[in-house]
């Protein structure tokens, strides 16, 4: 943007004729100053009293940021300090003060003669400083009255006439007359209009850089922005090119914009980004085809890179009660064509651990399916076998699941489930059978803002509430019964940035609660995995896997109950770069009747360190209880990728 009076032609940003002047200075002295030795300084930039004009100072001037790692001889010092003033002046303007003054003085320390910024002497005097004496410079601002908007008009190129805007458009520019005049601001006006003019249709608007009118006798800068709204259009033709093995049919259907629905630069870029999420593409790019506009449209060329196809994985983690858990995984994207996704795990289990009888096994098969039967509703479905062998049972079981998972509404999802178990319990030296049948239904809320459920979430709520209606068909001595269990569970996190304590993201107070009952039949009534447990990283840390809540005599072995209830509070503080520390308190407990709120409260306190990773953070915590139970863990460790909620 131009800023023009009747003796100056300036760039509202700082003067882009003086900064080229101030370099060309900078070559000519550097070029006769080769042989010359660096002479030390040290600059002192006085504050004005108003934080973000010093802010751009200090990032504006030369003699700062250059004083420790551009060390120059006499000379080429000069041309710095002169070419200053010009910087200096650049940054005031771009903060409204035009009618400012910038002073600069040096002084040889040892001396204590003074030289002016400004003096033609101050190159010779420079090279009169004895060797190796340091320059102090000294840099004062009188940053003058502050200028604010005058006349503030929007023209068209071709017409030289205001443009019709709407009330959105005339909000989004947002520019009025007596608002100060301030150069970030005037300029993202305009990119803030041409947002609205394209989101409103016009694909081909042009919001040219401003000019300015200074007008120093009412201190006041006039604002003139050229436009060219251009014509409204529809979005034209939309082709893809870099499909291999994906099928362009099932990208079609999946693709959220379409042909003839008015261009909306929002609508897709969030169609670009639903396509990335698929799994199958390390990249999709989309560009309009301007040079094909034709008949009031606006053709699309979306362009697709896809991945690999197979994947190995591991998977590692260990906590003083469950013990180590190792594994890989291997995985087959775009099965079908359509972006379907098979997964093989192998997992070995209960590598010690004080929960823990022996060595256990997870092996499964998971199938992913997006858009199954409509858009936006994938299809989930699991093959698994598992033998897990802890104090207080050991099983070993078959299990089939699959569900279905779409959104409800905005940071809403549903999923609707059905699942078959065929499992051997041993507990308490009794072995039986089951055949368990249910049909889980849940919702999730998530408004965190974060895709990935690794990466530590800073702000907003995650919540789910789940009913699983179950019917068990034990063998002898079991018995059928009906039973619904029913949790919830609510996280959320406040940024102390918020109550200016800390840098965004850096320091985090994390709450989380957990509820739930089983209706229907008593506890011994119910399969053993079916009953709710408590301890462990999940809800009472302190207390290892299944050690909170009713315990087989004065043994470890737990019995299990029909009502839960569990609440944290954690304190996250980022640290440096990639390292970080957190302290927690856990409290819950588990009842022998269907209301919770019943039993022995447990609470248990400690702390950890993070390693932040680009895939997530590395978590390690210590948890002691401080209340024990009979027979319980007096410590425990966890160690885990991603933070524990």
């Amino acid at each position: 943007m131009a800023v023009y009076n009747r003796n100056r032609l300036g760039r509202f940003t700082g003067s882009a004729n003086r900064l080229l002047a101030g370099v060309a200075l900078w070559s000519v002295l550097t070029c006769g100053a080769h042989a010359a030795d660096p002479q030390p300084y040290v600059t002192n930039l006085d504050p004005t009293g108003q934080s973000d004009l010093d802010t751009a100072l200090k990032a504006s001037s030369d003699l700062l940021s250059l004083q420790s790692t551009r060390a120059v001889g006499p000379f080429a010092l000069a041309g710095r300090v002169r070419n200053e003033y010009d910087r200096l002046r650049g940054a005031l303007e771009s903060c409204g003060y035009y009618g400012g003054t910038v002073h600069i003085m040096l002084r040889n320390g040892k001396q204590g003669i003074a030289m002016d910024g400004m003096s033609s002497a101050l190159a010779s005097w420079l090279g009169a400083v004895p060797e190796h004496d340091r320059v102090d410079i000294t840099v004062r601002i009188d940053k003058g009255p502050l200028f604010h908007l005058g006349s503030v008009k929007l023209v068209e190129s071709a017409t030289g006439v205001a443009p019709h805007l709407t009330p959105e458009q005339q909000k989004a520019f947002g520019l009025h007359t007596g608002q100060p005049a301030i150069a970030a601001d005037v300029l993202a006006a305009g990119g803030r209009l041409m947002d609205a003019l394209r989101e409103s249709g016009h694909a081909l608007a042009q919001v040219d850089k401003p000019m300015a009118y200074l007008r120093p006798d009412t201190r006041t800068v006039d604002i003139v922005y050229p436009v060219v709204p251009g014509p409204i259009l529809d979005v034209g033709r939309i082709s893809m090119e870099g499909l291999k093995r994906v099928h362009q049919s099932f990208v079609r259907r999946r693709l959220s914009v379409h042909e003839g629905e008015l261009y909306q630069p929002s609508r897709i870029e969030a169609a670009r980004q639903d396509l990335t999420t698929l799994g199958v593409f390390s990249n999709v790019s989309v560009r309009d085809a301007s040079s094909k506009a034709v008949n009031g449209t606006m053709p699309l060329d979306f362009s697709f890179q896809e991945g690999k196809r197979h994947s190995i994985g591991g998977e590692l983690g260990y906590s003083t009660d469950l013990g180590a858990r190792v594994g890989a995984s291997w995985t087959h994207n775009n099965l079908l064509g359509n972006a379907e996704r098979l997964r093989l795990t192998a997992l070995i289990t209960g590598l010690g651990g004080s929960a823990q009888q022996g060595l256990g096994y997870d092996v499964y098969a998971d199938f992913f399916k997006p858009d199954f039967l409509e858009s936006k509703q994938n299809l989930n479905a699991r093959i698994e076998g598992l033998r897990q062998l802890f104090w207080s049972y050991r099983q070993t079981a078959l299990l089939l699941r699959g569900g279905i998972t779409r959104p409800l509404a905005k940071n809403w999802n549903g999923n609707f489930g059905l699942a078959a178990e065929q499992e051997r319990i041993e507990q308490f030296g009794v072995s039986r059978s089951y055949t368990i049948l249910s049909a889980p239904l849940s919702g999730m809320y998530d408004n965190t803002g974060v895709g990935n459920p690794i990466e530590p979430a800073t702000h907003g709520v995650r919540a789910s509430i789940n009913v699983t209606p179950s019917v068990s068909l034990g063998s002898k001595g079991a018995g059928t019964s009906f039973f619904a269990i029913m949790n919830a569970t609510a996280s959320t996190y406040v940024d102390l940035h918020k109550l200016g304590i800390s840098r965004p993201g850096r320091s985090i107070l994390a709450f989380r609660g957990t509820i739930g009952s089983i209706q229907g039949a008593g506890t011994w009534d119910i399969p053993p995995d079916q009953r709710m447990y408590a301890g462990g990283s999940a809800t009472v840390r302190g207390y290892r896997w299944q050690g909170v809540g009713p315990q087989y005599g004065h043994t470890k072995y737990a019995i299990g109950g029909t009502s839960l209830d569990a609440g944290t509070v954690e304190y996250r503080q980022r640290l440096f770069k990639s390292f970080g520390l957190a302290a927690f308190a856990d409290a819950g407990q588990v009842g022998s009747n269907s209301m919770p709120f019943t039993g022995t409260l447990r609470v248990g306190a400690g702390g950890g360190v993070r390693y932040y990773t680009p895939i997530g953070p590395v978590r390690l915590d210590v948890a002691v209880p401080l209340n024990r139970a009979p027979r319980g863990d007096s410590w425990d460790l966890y160690i885990g990728l991603g933070e524990t909620f």
